[in-house]
């Protein structure tokens, strides 16, 4: 059996050890191969970096994440180096700059270990929508990971990195989260800088980090938070610098229990252990109301008919001129962009650019996306009575646990639906967190989801972390 990967915590105390941990950590992929987490390995970039970051901690530089070791989603851009979204389509396509957050991190003292598998174009609930081959759960591997960042949240379950980096466009961190047993959090809208991320959704993508525990999803979110120049939509709201510490006792709170989360579609398993979780804040002081949030029986369609018209958008760019793999046969310039896009493009990314487009098409605007545009105020607006009452609303993060590999490949509507708890966050633009709450009959992780309002990340991974400390944290 590999060498476990030593903690960041034991790396940044002993910088010396840190190459020889890049080392591990580069075996336990490699030899983690069969879950396909990884689409390459960035082994001499880490190896550089290991160098690099021993040598300033040696020196005494403050580094705050000086020894982390971090997989990134595959649809983040690191200069120099292949970016696929795994995708044909950028086939051979290698990045001419660096996202914001991976610079922040890597000035931090992050090492990059490596690019993670994903839904091409992070659009799915899976990671088997990927023209790299499906990626398979650490602890059972024919069922999936979750999706669309199943690659980065295999990679820490099973101890290969201390985090990874995904995008949550609709729940994509805090899905396979709950999936594969971690941390996932996803931040508020604009908390971090979206430049370098491949668009799918821009009014829906967030990067987002997993990690084993919330207080390392705060040191994360503290290094990649805060306002970019290069990204007109990220917030000047100040950055929470204040660390969360283990033993950390919050406030006393009050929960919120949606009753629209609790419906017959939830597995019996997981809302017995949600309510058993409630029951113990309660006893620990805090108070547990029941709150409406009346239109998330919307929030699926919306999601979709939005979504699918923003994609449309930020999908058009790839047309076999500008970026990675070119059709051999065009003629025309449209015999190009035609062969291409139907070439490079997998199932899904076509079915989603195709109900964008309709979506989006003179006589069908109004009736759909228009609406649509409509009904997601409304959602917004059932968020903001529900925290007028309550601080913060806990619920099942998904409605099943991880399901098996092709189970639901031919139903779309049914995998579209494994992000029904997640999707609201999302429209609102508000900061959710996924933490692990044991698992069910079959030894799958079950996931409990903490929202709150704008900006209240602090307020949700204090409570994640007293969740922790009741021993629901990660098996």
């Amino acid at each position: 059996m590999p060498t476990p990967l030593p903690s960041h915590a034991q790396l940044r105390s002993h910088p010396a050890a840190i190459p020889e941990a890049v080392e591990t950590s580069l075996r336990l992929a490699r030899a983690g191969a069969h879950l396909n987490a990884f689409i390459h390995l960035l082994e001499e970039r880490a190896r550089r970096q290991a160098v690099e970051v021993r040598d300033a901690l040696l020196r005494g530089d403050d580094l705050p994440l000086g020894g982390w070791l971090i997989a990134v989603k595959d649809n983040i851009a690191i200069r120099g180096t292949r970016l696929t979204c795994a995708s044909r389509i950028l086939d051979g396509f290698e990045s001419i700059f660096t996202a914001t957050a991976i610079e922040r991190l890597e000035r931090a003292g992050a090492i990059l270990i490596g690019k993670t598998n994903l839904d091409e174009f992070a659009m799915g609930s899976s990671t088997e929508n990927s023209a790299f081959g499906a990626a398979r759960h650490p602890r059972c591997p024919e069922c999936v990971p979750g999706g669309s960042s199943g690659g980065s949240a295999i990679a820490v379950s099973a101890g290969w990195v201390h985090a990874g980096l995904g995008s949550d466009t609709g729940g994509s961190v805090r899905q396979p989260a709950a999936f594969c047993g971690v941390v996932g959090l996803k931040p508020t809208y604009g908390r971090v800088s979206r430049y370098g991320l491949v668009a799918f959704g821009s009014s829906l993508d967030q990067i987002s980090p997993f990690t084993s525990t919330c207080a390392d999803a705060q040191l994360i979110l503290r290094e990649m938070a805060g306002v970019d120049e290069r990204d007109s939509s990220s917030s000047p709201e100040p950055v929470d610098r204040d660390q969360i510490h283990a033993t950390e006792v919050g406030p006393r709170l009050r929960v919120g229990l949606a009753r629209e989360y609790f419906s017959d579609a939830l597995n019996s398993e997981i809302g017995a252990r949600i309510r058993e979780v409630v029951h113990q804040l309660r006893e620990r002081g805090h108070t547990v109301t029941e709150v409406s949030l009346p239109h998330t029986e919307y929030a699926i369609p919306v999601y979709y008919i939005l979504a699918t018209a923003e994609a449309s958008s930020n999908l058009a760019r790839f047309d076999g001129v500008r970026y990675g793999f070119r059709h051999a046969d065009g003629g025309t310039l449209l015999d190009l962009y035609e062969r291409t896009r139907g070439a490079g493009f997998g199932p899904e990314v076509r079915r989603r650019i195709m109900m964008g487009t309709y979506v989006l098409s003179e006589g069908y605007y109004d009736a759909y996306y228009k609406k649509a545009q409509r009904v997601r105020r409304l959602i917004v607006d059932d968020f903001k009575r529900a925290f007028a009452d309550v601080d913060v609303v806990i619920s099942p993060t998904t409605p099943t646990t991880a399901f098996k590999i092709g189970e639901r490949a031919d139903d779309p509507v049914a995998m579209y639906l494994s992000d029904v708890f997640t999707v609201p966050t999302n429209l609102a633009g508000i900061p959710a967190v996924s933490v692990p709450v044991g698992e069910d009959s079959q030894g799958l992780p079950i996931g409990l989801q903490i929202q709150g309002p704008h900006f209240a990340e602090r307020r949700i991974l204090t409570l994640g972390a007293e969740i922790e400390a009741l021993g629901w944290g990660a098996a």
